[in-house]
């Protein structure tokens, strides 16, 4: 068990190479997580980046050296053109898409499957073992669609990803998720758990910033974020997603100067 996925500690130094790169394909889901940070329901508007933008920066994200791609959402597999999406991705880099995995069944999961390859991961969020720990934040009767989804995916042997989010429902049964997942054959390397950041629908959790993030490039249709825990105005790089190259050479500079700032803070009090 990783814990946490998200190291929530003030930026001291540089951060290794930015190799992750994150896309929100769409703000619309099929859920309404009280602890969204994305503020995603099947009421918000689907904000989805065209499918030629995405090829356009796969291919710069692969021309710069970046070697993981994240599709999230909203939930990804509400969208037609995820297919397409996804295909074109893993051919180049591996990829990973982010899902409740409620939706993966019939057509849908007949035309992941058809895609499927080796670069292909599916991150799914699964917050319990049981019901009364995943479904309190997520939904009445969403842990059992859940799991039936991560079945039919194990089915076809994908690649899976667990993503857990510790909340008030969930936080004494952490080990008790660890020997599900490994029940499942999931192994300990593909499970996560993060906190709850106050973000989003979330009005619990740790705050956060630019200055407590490692950076990890994200893009919108509005434009490079700092982070994917948010895309809250306070978190945006800049509008033009366009050239991506310019969105890294900003972050790297953003991050500099916050490295400098602290080390200044640090430095005045010894």
């Amino acid at each position: 068990m990783s814990l946490p996925e998200l190291d929530f500690q003030p930026i001291k130094k540089f951060s290794p190479p930015l190799t992750k790169l994150w896309i929100y394909t769409n703000y619309d889901c099929n859920l309404r997580c009280k602890y969204c940070l994305a503020s995603s329901s099947p009421k918000a508007s689907r904000r989805a980046i065209k499918v030629a933008n995405i090829r356009k920066l796969v291919d710069e994200a692969e021309e710069l050296g970046f070697d993981n791609l994240y599709f999230t959402g909203g939930e990804p597999f509400l969208l037609e053109d995820i297919y397409e999406i996804l295909a074109y991705a893993s051919e180049r880099m591996q990829t990973s898409v982010l899902t409740n995995a409620m939706l993966l069944r019939g057509k849908r999961l007949e035309k992941l499957c058809a895609i499927q390859n080796d670069n292909l991961i599916a991150q799914v969020s699964l917050d319990g073992s049981r019901p009364e720990q995943h479904d309190p934040y997520r939904g009445a009767g969403s842990w059992e669609k859940t799991v039936e989804g991560i079945h039919n995916l194990q089915e076809y042997e994908f690649r899976i990803r667990l993503s857990t989010t510790q909340t008030p429902a969930n936080t004494t049964h952490l080990t008790e998720i660890c020997t599900f997942h490994q029940a499942l054959g999931i192994p300990e390397d593909d499970h996560f758990i993060r906190p709850l950041a106050k973000r989003g629908f979330s009005q619990e959790g740790v705050e956060v910033c630019k200055e407590t993030l490692v950076p990890e490039i994200t893009v919108s249709q509005d434009g490079i974020y700092w982070h994917p825990m948010s895309t809250d105005p306070d978190m945006k790089v800049r509008s033009a997603i366009f050239p991506l190259e310019e969105a890294v050479s900003q972050v790297q500079a953003e991050l500099e100067a916050i490295s400098r700032a602290s080390q200044d803070g640090l430095n005045a009090f010894q």
